[in-house]
């Protein structure tokens, strides 16, 4: 089969397969807080990290300019929380429409805590969190170079926050945090079990990332 996304069958396809595609994707579980300290939480399918050395960068997209942007484009700043599965329903429920102002960590029924060198607060249940500042708020256009309502926010990584529990030998356990990921549709999956490849002798970060 082959398509354009404009002239999808939909009779065959009635949902697009676009985000069923391009999965597992991270979340991004945002939390930022406005100039006048209203503070919102809501989770982003399209997010991921972009770069670890020198700097760590990650960056998410919205669909719409809503309130996790506009308070991120007063502030500058935002935190990254993980959504495990243990945290699947509160995650959910942050995604509701609420007013603007109303807290989502209240809503779904989540304890705040601290964060250290950023305003928003973070998830205190989350196992890790991202504190970040603003690099860069870039709207998207077409090929025709229209602007099209998509947000790309982009963050450098001030602090780090890692529950000390799930450190073991010097490494961070992925699989015992269960981190979710979004796969399209209403589904989700689970991080529970992981296995390792070698990469080649220089190839890309992996040797780097032994060296360090």
């Amino acid at each position: 089969m082959f398509y354009r996304p404009e002239a999808r069958n939909t009779d065959l396809l009635p949902h697009d397969p676009f985000k069923a595609m391009i999965a597992p994707r991270p979340i991004g579980w945002i939390s930022a807080m406005s100039a006048s300290g209203a503070v919102n939480l809501a989770p982003y399918s399209f997010f991921n990290a972009l770069a670890s050395n020198p700097v760590a960068i990650i960056a998410f997209s919205s669909e719409g300019k809503k309130d996790s942007v506009a308070f991120i484009e007063e502030t500058r700043e935002f935190v990254w929380n993980m959504p495990t599965y243990a945290l699947r329903d509160a995650m959910n429920a942050s995604a509701a429409p609420l007013p603007r102002g109303t807290s989502e960590f209240d809503h779904a029924g989540l304890a705040t805590a601290p964060s250290h060198l950023v305003k928003p607060p973070r998830v205190a249940a989350s196992p890790c969190a991202l504190e970040c500042r603003l690099l860069d708020i870039i709207r998207l256009h077409d090929l025709e170079g229209r602007p099209i309502d998509n947000h790309l926010v982009v963050g450098q990584v001030v602090g780090v926050h890692v529950d000390d529990a799930f450190i073991k030998d010097g490494r961070i356990d992925t699989a015992a945090m269960r981190p979710i990921a979004r796969c399209g549709y209403a589904d989700y999956a689970v991080v529970d079990e992981l296995f390792s490849i070698a990469r080649p002798t220089g190839g890309g970060g992996g040797d780097l990332a032994r060296r360090r």
